[in-house]
């Protein structure tokens, strides 16, 4: 084995290919035949694609499906904390030996493939499931989808959830032109569900060209909120009166829960799952990063909130949210984001902001996160750190009864957040 532990492993394919992100599935193709894999599952497949909701669309698929009793094998990205979230069996991540000997079998198939770090993971992750006799898989896009590694799999039900501007650098400037690349994790004759209001042209015309069967919230589904407690789901042939509310927070997140139904009816006939199941997994689906609540006095929040859209939703749920003092803000984000758009969509729920830098290559230094925050809320006060640690002792001591601290971003940011925390927590006990 070339390494004997995970992180000397992912340190290595950090440097194996030159580019972080060099999209294009030629070198997944030759690798997974190589391996003894084509592209069909043995399984049933779910690929999650989208700009924003696919990890909280896993999520409930992935919830539903165990509560169904089925054995299921679940792929997202990015990690917040271990490399191991990205693998899950059954709910459960797998441990640093699985990933080591998945890591070396894609390293003796690879020969001289220069593999990306996110290949080598989506590789190693398709070693792991094959072992696991599942039931089902669910695979989240980790960009973009027509020429991410994950599209190598063909998917027997696809999912879009929504399509924003993010990642411009790669998909494009326009929401055409991204959409045109979510749309490539349809498959021919088979059903993609797209969860956002309004459809891109590139979503509809790849879905008529493929013969594919597009299924539209709005259109061909309908999902309501009644009450506090329920909501309901109606569809061509199914109807669900008295859904719980989804777990995880947000108006919004009917909408990912829905196309996570819709995409599980899609699939009766090979993989039923019962209205109870459905209730359950909507009751039970966790996901780390979303205005999760860690603490109560202050309440802290963490959300990787990132884009505009993202940003856009997280407004709204601070603003739903009861608060009798005031909202304290730690941002940190990386430079190939358009942080402007996150700032300005949140100024008007934040009273203090504390900003932050984050390392690496792609971060975006301490300076230029404090002058963007400047020049778009203004009015608001202003505390600059060099880390994201130190932003959460400053807002932590300037809090008071009453007032709540929302850390948003990144991954990187709640990872570096949530480090801090319990750290902190420790350290009182």
């Amino acid at each position: 084995m070339r390494f004997n532990n995970l992180h000397d492993w992912l340190t290595w394919q950090e440097t194996l290919n030159p580019k972080t992100i060099d999209l294009g599935l030629d070198r997944v193709q030759t690798v997974l035949h190589k391996l003894g894999f084509n592209n069909k599952f043995i399984c049933p497949v779910i690929t999650v694609g989208g700009t924003n909701g696919k990890g909280s669309t896993v999520a409930y698929l992935e919830a539903m499906l165990i509560a169904a009793k089925y054995k299921v094998g679940s792929y997202t990205s990015p990690h917040i904390y271990h490399y191991n979230e990205r693998i899950r069996i059954n709910g459960a991540d797998v441990d640093d030996a699985t990933l080591c000997a998945a890591f070396e079998q894609v390293d003796q198939a690879r020969g001289e493939v220069a593999l990306t770090y996110f290949e080598f993971g989506t590789l190693a992750a398709l070693c792991i499931f094959a072992r696991h006799n599942l039931d089902a898989v669910v695979l989240e896009v980790g960009l973009g989808g027509r020429l991410d590694a994950v599209n190598v799999i063909d998917a027997d039900v696809s999912i879009i959830t929504t399509v924003a501007i993010d990642h411009t650098d790669w998909l494009g400037k326009d929401i055409e032109s991204i959409a045109r690349e979510k749309a490539g994790i349809m498959r021919a004759d088979r059903p993609v569900i797209y969860g956002g209001l309004r459809v891109p042209k590139a979503v509809r015309d790849k879905a008529a060209s493929l013969h594919a069967r597009l299924l539209v919230a709005g259109e061909d589904y309908l999902y309501q909120g009644v009450g506090d407690s329920q909501w309901q789901l109606r569809g061509n042939l199914v109807f669900y009166p008295d859904l719980p509310r989804p777990v995880l927070a947000g108006g919004f997140q009917l909408q990912n829960a829905a196309a996570a139904i819709i995409a599980l009816d899609c699939l009766q006939t090979d993989l039923p799952v019962v209205p109870a199941a459905i209730m359950q997994g909507l009751t039970q689906a966790r996901l780390a990063g979303r205005f999760q609540r860690v603490a109560q006095h202050p309440a802290i929040y963490l959300d990787v909130a990132h884009n505009a859209q993202a940003a856009q939703a997280l407004a709204e749920l601070l603003g739903d949210e009861a608060c009798s003092g005031r909202t304290l803000a730690v941002v940190a984000m990386l430079s190939d984001k358009a942080f402007d758009d996150v700032i300005r969509a949140l100024a008007g729920q934040v009273d203090i902001w504390f900003s932050a830098g984050l390392g690496g290559p792609r971060g975006l230094s301490a300076d230029l996160m404090a002058a963007a925050v400047k020049a778009v809320a203004g009015s608001a006060k202003l505390c600059a750190h060099q880390t994201v640690a130190e932003a959460c002792a400053d807002a932590l001591q300037q809090a008071t009864a009453g007032d709540r601290i929302i850390v948003l971003g990144s991954f990187h940011t709640v990872a570096e957040a949530g480090v801090y925390l319990n750290r902190q927590t420790a350290m009182q006990h």
